[in-house]
């Protein structure tokens, strides 16, 4: 049986196996938790230093790179600030100076408005003056005395200025319907010398509002540009008041030569501005119809020989025609006996192979092909042979 002493008293005592191994047992968890408890105590001392190093490390280097990004903030605002002030700046200058043109281009459009609307009405009025003038005609005449309005109105603004401006000028109304139709105006002007500068069929058209029939300008073309041929003339305007509503024809002056060469439609208020305007054109070619006249009475005299040389080239062409008219019917009937002669040779030819072909059969002839299916003939011609 296990003995203890007591460590006081020293007093012996015995215990049996179970108690001694419970006792045992106690005495080393008491000292291994005092051992553990020793270890926790030093193994936490040891960590708390290193973590209160680890923090302080940390501290130290946080704080300085916190206070590294402090300065670049701080250094990247001022930048910002920098950067905004002199971009508030530049636009602050820019929308200054575009207030400025603004300003400036306000006054001047003001102006040109101004100017335009004074134009504006000045034209209109006018317009609307011409506009009541002709519609007042309307309602007052009948269409026929509208055109000689229209008509009388044309010859009285020409023979305003004919003796200042157009004294060489033909301006007449056209009398010759021989060719079936005649235009209303003929223009014509001629230099000093005789040269033609230029000239004008002119066709005026009108019609009241309240006819029942609305023509347009297109419908007179055809006719204009057939007169303008037969006369001779260089150019075709129809001065018209049809198609009132039109802003092609209302502009003014309208160039119509796509589809008939030099042919104008113009209002009437256009008609001595037509004029004078392609009388200034032809103006500058002149010069070149000036020389072409002096050629031809330069080379009238050659123009004389070289028709002398025709009537002799055709006189004889015509005597020359006529031989080799006759000629040619020699030489036709000539052919035709030709023609005649090589038909009889051909048939002769022909009939002399039928007789070459007949001589041939003939000569093929003999006593056997002949008795061959005569048996009492051959029999005699044998007999007859037998006998020589």
């Amino acid at each position: 049986m296990p003995e203890i002493k007591c460590p006081n008293c020293n007093h012996v005592f015995k215990v049996d196996d179970n108690e001694y191994l419970d006792i045992l047992n106690q005495v080393r968890t008491e000292e291994f938790k005092k051992e553990i408890a020793e270890r926790e105590k030093a193994l936490k001392d040891n960590l708390d230093a290193q973590i209160k190093l680890a923090k302080l490390s940390s501290s130290q280097t946080l704080q300085k790179e916190i206070d590294e990004l402090k300065a670049k903030l701080s250094q990247s605002d001022k930048d910002k600030e920098i950067a905004l002030l002199k971009a508030t700046k530049e636009k602050e200058e820019e929308i200054l100076r575009l207030k400025n043109d603004l300003k400036l281009k306000d006054k001047e459009n003001q102006n040109e408005i101004q100017n335009l609307e004074l134009e504006f009405s000045s034209k209109l009025k006018q317009k609307e003056q011409e506009v009541e003038f002709y519609k007042d005609l309307k309602t007052r005449m009948s269409t026929k005395m509208v055109g000689e309005t229209l008509e009388q109105h044309c010859e009285n603004e020409f023979n305003k200025i004919r003796m200042t401006a157009f004294k060489n000028a033909y301006f007449e109304k056209d009398n010759d319907a021989s060719s079936g139709s005649k235009g209303d105006y003929i223009f014509r002007e001629v230099d000093d010398s005789g040269v033609e500068i230029i000239s004008i069929m002119f066709e005026m058209k009108n019609e009241m509002d309240v006819t029942s029939t609305k023509h347009k300008n297109k419908d007179f073309f055809k006719e204009l540009d057939k007169d303008r041929r037969e006369k001779h003339c260089e150019y075709a305007v129809l001065v018209s008041l049809l198609e009132s509503d039109s802003d092609l024809y209302n502009a003014g002056i309208v160039d119509v030569s796509y589809e008939y060469e030099k042919m104008y439609v113009v209002r009437p208020q256009c008609f001595i501005p037509i004029i004078t305007l392609l009388r200034n054109a032809a103006l500058n070619s002149l010069a070149y119809k000036r020389e072409l006249v002096v050629m031809r009475e330069q080379n009238i005299d050659i123009t004389h020989f070289e028709e002398n040389i025709k009537m002799v080239q055709d006189g004889f062409n015509k005597q020359y025609q006529f031989a080799h008219d006759r000629f040619s019917d020699a030489i036709k009937e000539l052919d035709k006996a030709i023609d005649q002669l090589q038909k009889m040779r051909d048939d002769l030819v022909k009939s002399d192979d039928h007789y070459r072909i007949a001589n041939d059969k003939i000569q093929e002839i003999s006593i056997k092909k002949v008795t061959k299916n005569a048996p009492s003939v051959k029999a005699m011609f044998d007999e007859l042979n037998k006998n020589k």
